[in-house]
């Protein structure tokens, strides 16, 4: 009578668990049982504990059953909240307050679980300190003996990007002194500029946006204090998929520049209106690099002849989740420097380690 007793309990236990599952049943007479995590109208994500996430086209689903509520966007942008099942070619949500709503299949855009839901929600109105994405880099070079050389580059990065806007933080740095050499060469500070900047942009359509920035450049080998740029403008979503994102821009900017020979013999300020136009483009090639690239054009408006442009491009490799390889690229191009000897072109190539971060 015990070991009766027992193989009941256990049938109902396993009974139990498996009526606890959602289950799709597909054309073909297979079924498939999990959890329905999402949809995005095309295919339904069933999540089980065989196979992982399993992915299947609604075109060969034949039936749904879920277990636990699931919220269904319907036609018309309302979200209902029910058990789902299908009838033909509707899915049908079993909702507490209006009864059985149906949505055709052909109509279906989102299906999401509680946790998916929940995670949406708190998508549409997160905290400044929320979904935030980046990184730190450093390199570092030495040589003693018959040179005497440092070299130090930093940098970092972080982007906080949400359903209706982005904000982007950069900053990079580079120190190389020389201390002469054991046949008499000369030694001295051989790089020494500081580049940084924010961005922020809100989406306006899914495609049209408006952003304002302020970038900002010290450069002690062109005499250069500081360089303030502020824009503003408008751009647009060219290309905006998970994988590519590619936008262009355009506006006006006021520029300020102080130069310092730093012995006050000369000092140079410059008040410049502008055009601001450009793009960003970042690329995700495979789970583990990154190709981020921003280049942007300023003419000047008191002067058709004078212009400045920046480029920044920067490429990491994740070795792990939290730790890569990255190289990066900066451009600094003014037509006219006004200290005498001084290159129009500032170029800064560096490479190091690359510390992730999110939250």
């Amino acid at each position: 009578m015990r070991a009766v007793c027992i193989a009941v309990i256990t049938f109902a236990l396993l009974l139990g668990a498996e009526c606890s599952a959602d289950t799709l049943s597909l054309k073909n007479g297979d079924h498939l049982t999990g959890t329905v995590t999402n949809s995005d109208g095309k295919q339904v994500t069933l999540k089980t504990d065989y196979a992982g996430e399993i992915k299947v086209d609604w075109s060969a689903v034949k039936d749904l059953m879920s277990d636990k509520p699931l919220y269904v966007e319907t036609a018309d942008k309302k979200t209902v909240n029910g058990n789902v099942g299908m009838e033909g070619s509707d899915l049908v949500v079993h909702t507490a307050a209006s009864g059985d709503v149906h949505v055709p299949l052909t109509a279906l855009t989102v299906v999401r679980s509680a946790d998916e839901q929940q995670s949406y929600e708190k998508s549409l109105h997160p905290g400044i300190l929320d979904d935030w994405k980046g990184g730190i880099n450093i390199g570092f070079a030495l040589a003693r003996g018959n040179s005497d050389t440092t070299n130090l580059n930093t940098g970092f990065t972080g982007d906080r990007k949400t359903l209706s806007d982005e904000l982007k933080l950069y900053s990079s740095s580079i120190y190389s002194t020389n201390g002469g050499t054991t046949v008499g060469g000369a030694g001295g500070v051989t790089a020494n500029s500081t580049l940084g900047g924010f961005s922020y942009s809100r989406n306006i359509t899914n495609k049209l946006f408006a952003f304002a920035s302020g970038d900002f450049d010290h450069d002690e080998l062109q005499d250069l204090t500081l360089r303030q740029i502020y824009s503003g403008g408008f751009g647009w979503h060219l290309i905006n998929t998970p994988k590519t994102t590619f936008d262009v821009l355009g506006g006006i900017n006021y520029t300020r520049e102080n130069y310092s020979d730093g012995v006050a013999v000369m000092t140079v300020s410059r008040n410049l209106p502008g055009i601001t136009t450009g793009e960003t483009l970042t690329r995700k090639f495979g789970a583990a690099t990154v190709l981020t690239q921003d280049f942007t054009f300023y003419p000047d408006l008191s002067d058709i002849n004078q212009y400045r442009f920046s480029l920044d491009s920067g490429l990491v490799v994740k070795i792990s989740k939290w730790f890569g390889w990255q190289s990066s690229l900066s451009d600094r191009y003014v037509t006219d420097p006004p200290v005498a000897g001084t290159k129009s072109n500032d170029v800064v190539l560096s490479t190091g380690f690359n510390i992730a971060f999110t939250h």
